[in-house]
């Protein structure tokens, strides 16, 4: 360590760089209810394009 710097701006420094990294921002309860929306929709439409791609005589 230099003359011109302290143990604390040293630890500061270090503190900053082993900082640890959030990689996700926390979900909002709007984000949730959208994506859990979503997914069901996609689900419902998958389910749908089945039934229809069926052929009619086995039709129930």
């Amino acid at each position: 360590m230099s003359k011109d710097q302290s143990p604390d701006r040293a630890k500061r420094e270090a503190n900053k760089a082993f900082k640890p990294v959030e990689t996700q921002k926390p979900v909002n309860d709007y984000a949730k209810d959208q994506h859990s929306f979503n997914e069901n929709r996609e689900r419902l439409k998958a389910e749908r394009l089945a039934r229809e791609a069926k052929p009619k005589d086995q039709a129930e």
